[in-house]
């Protein structure tokens, strides 16, 4: 794919069917779902202007999106700046391979620097095998393991 075909851009309203589309799929390849209020505040706080609320690209080939990030800005507590959060990346797989995901996570890294992020950092689960391959490429795996909360 040339650099022509791909084309990284913000998330905009008229997105929303697109969006959808692709966000089901990456939940699905995580197993997991979310209600119906969980689509629609996410897609509103993609679009919103609260310091904090998520921000996203699409990548876009032949004109149709076949790709998504969302990310976000945080404060730090051992940094004065702020760090950026990369919380999801998807790229339809019937054209995985062509540097979608690649080239998301570079606009993320871009819009970090232009932010005074210095730190872009994210997660992804152990059984993510391709994911993995192009992570080892373009960050450095840290040594964290996650903890969360029981439900319940």
């Amino acid at each position: 794919m040339s650099e022509t075909d791909l084309l990284i851009r913000p998330i905009v309203p008229g997105d929303e069917p697109e969006w959808r589309r692709l966000w089901t799929g990456y939940l699905e390849f995580y197993q997991s779902q979310v209600p119906e209020a969980v689509y629609a505040s996410t897609f509103a706080r993609l679009l919103g202007e609260a310091p904090y609320d998520p921000c996203g690209f699409l990548a876009v080939v032949d004109g149709r999106p076949a790709g998504l990030v969302h990310y976000f800005f945080h404060r730090h507590c051992w940094r004065v700046e702020n760090v950026c959060y990369l919380q999801d990346l998807f790229a339809d797989p019937a054209i995985r391979g062509r540097g979608i995901g690649r080239a998301l996570i570079e606009a993320v890294y871009t819009a970090a620097d232009a932010a005074g992020c210095p730190s872009v950092y994210w997660m992804t689960q152990e059984f993510n095998y391709a994911g993995r391959m192009l992570y080892d490429r373009i960050g450095d795996k840290t040594p964290f393991i996650k903890y969360q909360r029981p439900a319940g």
